[in-house]
């Protein structure tokens, strides 16, 4: 049964990781783009990464239960140990950085179902984007994309680690 949750684990990070990654790939055309495009553009997102981002908080738990299935005193546990904490991390950007700018671009966006349940979520409270304050367009591009830029990164390097800590 552990192969199984450690190949199946090995999946759903790498989902994470690889919706992070096209987000990154993007970066360069995205930059190019005008206000107006920008913003249509961003629009093709939802809801399918909405849906693959659940591989998110699955690979992160599938992740921990690897931890406790892992004997401590092996470098494949601190292996895996880094691995979750750069998932953990991945996640928290989303929802510190990403999330904020997500709600306010799609503010006036008539969601239904899984996508408005999804965007009015803001777990950590408080870091709204207030219209009131008129946030400069390129700011907020440049926080969005430079987030996911992180975020692949760190997708990149859990599973990176977490590949490893099987391999061992």
């Amino acid at each position: 049964m552990f192969p199984i949750l450690q190949i199946l684990t090995i999946l759903i990070v790498a989902v994470a990781m690889a919706l992070a990654l096209a987000h990154l790939l993007e970066l360069p055309g995205k930059m190019r783009l005008s206000k107006e495009d920008y913003l249509t553009v961003q629009r093709i997102y939802y809801p399918g990464f909405t849906i693959g981002g659940a591989a998110e908080p699955i690979g992160t738990l599938l992740l921990l239960l690897l931890l406790f299935l892992t004997p401590v005193s092996t470098i494949s546990f601190w292996l895996s140990v880094a691995a979750f904490a750069a998932m953990v991390a991945m996640h928290a950007v989303f929802w510190l950085l990403v999330q904020p700018v997500n709600k306010f671009w799609l503010e006036d966006a008539e969601l239904k179902g899984l996508g408005e349940s999804f965007f009015s979520r803001d777990p950590f409270g408080g870091h709204r984007i207030e219209a009131d304050a008129k946030p400069d367009w390129i700011a907020l591009r440049d926080r969005w994309e430079w987030s996911h830029a992180a975020r692949a990164a760190l997708g990149l390097l859990a599973f990176i680690l977490l590949v490893t800590a099987i391999a061992l």
